[in-house]
C-alpha cells in the first residue's frame, strides 16, 4: 500500500492468490498510522511487505497498466453510455481487470465496440497521466470520481489523463491512491473479452490488454 499505493481490494485479492489472508483490522490501523505520519511530513516505511524480488517488480508492470486501463474503461463508459455510470467495483491480476458498473442493461455489441475504441483512442494519443494531491473536498469539487464503497481520508491524490491534466480538459480525472503508468502510450492494445451481469443493475466487464 505504502510503496506501489496499491489498494487494499487488490492487495487482498493478490494475497488470496498466493494462499495468503490480510488482516484488515490490522491494515486499517497501519494505515491510519501512515497518514499521521504522512500530515507531519514525516517518512515510515511498513516492514514485511514482501516484494522487493524483480520477478514480482516485472509482472507488477502488468497490472499497474492495466489499473491506468480501469480509469480509461471507467470514463469511456461514462461518455458511451451516459454520466449515471459508475464504478461499483474492480479487480485486477496479471491476466485480466475486471469492472464492476452501474447500468441496467446488458449493453449491445455496438455499445462494446464503441467503448473498446475510445479506450483504445486514448491509448493512441499517448495522453499524459498527472498526480496531484488535495483536500477530498476539493477534489470531488473538480469533478474527480470515486469509489462509493471508498472511505477517503482528508487528503487524496487525485490522477487526471488528458492532454492537459489538471486544467479541466482531461479525459479521466479520479480519486485513487494510484500506482499508474506516466503515458497511456504504454499500455498496449485493450481487448474487452466479456460484458455480463455482476448483479441486480451493476454490470461486469472483463478486459486485458495485448
Amino acid at each position: 500500500y505504502q510503496s506501489y499505493g496499491f489498494p487494499l481490494e487488490m492487495i487482498k485479492e493478490m494475497a488470496k492468490e498466493k494462499g495468503f489472508k490480510v488482516d484488515e483490522k490490522d491494515f486499517r490501523r497501519a494505515s491510519r498510522e501512515h497518514q499521521k505520519i504522512s500530515r507531519k511530513g514525516a517518512e515510515k516505511k511498513f516492514g514485511g511487505h514482501g516484494i522487493e524480488n524483480s520477478k514480482f517488480k516485472i509482472s507488477n508492470s502488468k497490472l499497474i497498466r492495466l489499473h491506468t486501463a480501469t480509469h480509461l474503461l471507467h470514463a469511456a463508459l461514462r461518455e458511451i453510455l451516459g454520466d449515471n455510470v459508475k464504478q461499483m467495483g474492480s479487480d485486477i491480476n496479471e491476466e485480466r481487470l475486471r469492472f464492476d458498473f452501474s447500468f441496467n442493461r446488458k449493453m449491445t455489441e455496438q455499445e462494446l465496440k464503441k467503448t473498446e475504441d475510445l479506450v483504445n483512442q486514448k491509448i493512441k494519443q499517448d495522453l499524459g497521466v498527472k498526480k496531484e494531491e488535495m483536500s477530498y473536498n476539493k477534489a470531488v469539487e473538480s469533478g474527480a470520481l470515486s469509489f462509493f464503497k471508498e472511505k477517503y481520508p482528508e487528503k487524496v491524490f487525485v490522477y487526471s489523463i488528458g492532454p492537459s491534466a489538471g486544467s479541466g480538459q482531461v479525459f479521466s480525472r479520479e480519486i485513487c491512491a494510484g500506482p499508474h503508468i506516466e503515458r497511456t502510450g504504454e499500455m498496449g492494445r485493450f481487448k474487452i473479452t466479456k460484458e455480463q451481469s455482476s448483479s441486480v443493475g451493476v454490470r461486469r466487464i472483463k478486459a486485458t490488454l495485448e
